[in-house]
């Protein structure tokens, strides 16, 4: 039998879900943003969303978002789209034409091809910067210890603006530490946004200082099979 997905009450839900953690962890919620990640779901799933008033979304491919968001941009004018997912050299002029905020720097290639095309293009985006907080070799990211001069190199250098730092922590692995980790890393930086947490931790994540968390199976289900 297949289970029905109510993605409306689903991110009524998680509204309430992190409202609940920022009173425990003595924080306001509106310093949490939550972006609703849509990746694989069509509009059957994502116009109720659009529908309650949420206006903020993360995409994995650009492929995808380049197919399925211009409709949905055109009903709803303040949409914002976070790519969210790992970003090809190739697909980089795309990405910076399609989205809105860039999560996720992971290495200095893709920096440098990023500051051309902003220049470019005369369109510049934030940018966050992806930290393999568990130093994983199979996962993208910038290793904890070479971050600082990540930054630096970035904004110095580049002039590309980065706002913060996300990652994605190992999945047998306790989050918290890794949380800890990039909040550390993200206030010696004095990076205001901490883009983490996901739908098995996001009330974890928003308890050491998540800005952004990108939740998608609790809204949206699992991914549908293709």
């Amino acid at each position: 039998m297949t289970q029905m997905i109510d993605p409306a009450s689903n991110l009524a839900q998680v509204y309430a879900d992190i409202k609940q953690a920022c009173e425990q962890a003595d924080r306001d919620p509106k310093t949490v943003s939550l972006v609703a990640v849509s990746k694989f779901h069509d509009a059957p799933a994502i116009l109720p969303v659009l529908a309650a008033g949420h206006r903020l979304f993360g995409e994995n491919r650009v492929q995808e978002a380049q197919n399925k968001w211009p409709e949905f941009r055109a009903q709803y004018n303040d949409i914002t789209l976070h790519l969210i997912g790992p970003l090809q050299s190739n697909k980089v002029k795309d990405a910076v034409a399609t989205f809105d905020v860039i999560e996720t720097i992971d290495r200095m290639k893709i920096a440098k091809a990023l500051a051309s095309e902003f220049e470019r293009s005369g369109r510049h985006l934030p940018c966050y910067i992806q930290v393999n907080t568990g130093e994983e070799p199979q996962k993208a990211g910038v290793a904890p210890r070479d971050v600082d001069a990540f930054v630096k190199t970035c904004r110095d250098e580049l002039g590309i603006e980065i706002r913060g730092l996300m990652c994605i922590p190992p999945v047998d692995e306790e989050p918290a530490l890794h949380f800890a980790l990039l909040s550390k890393i993200a206030d010696r930086n004095g990076l205001a946004i901490k883009s983490m947490g996901m739908s098995a931790d996001y009330q974890t994540a928003i308890a050491f200082g998540a800005t952004h968390v990108r939740v998608g199976t609790a809204i949206f289900g699992h991914r549908p099979e293709n």
